[in-house]
């Protein structure tokens, strides 16, 4: 369960979404591209962020470019 501590832990570096066009999911309403967020933790597909909601998230590759 060490996903439910993600929140506090020191960001790792920091990310811009580029869009939020998914085929499968809705995520436009978690993520505003040209917004910078703070990465909390890393994946090889997924960057956990805390999103729109002020909650950690996971969120695949694509949707972001490093800053």
């Amino acid at each position: 369960m060490m996903h439910l501590k993600w929140e506090n832990n020191p960001t790792i570096k920091r990310i811009e979404c580029v869009h939020a066009n998914a085929k499968k999911f809705v995520v436009d309403n978690k993520l505003t591209p040209g917004k910078i967020y703070d990465v909390k933790n890393e994946t090889d597909e997924f960057y956990f962020i805390i999103d729109n909601s002020n909650r950690i998230a996971g969120f695949r590759k694509d949707y972001f470019k490093e800053v």
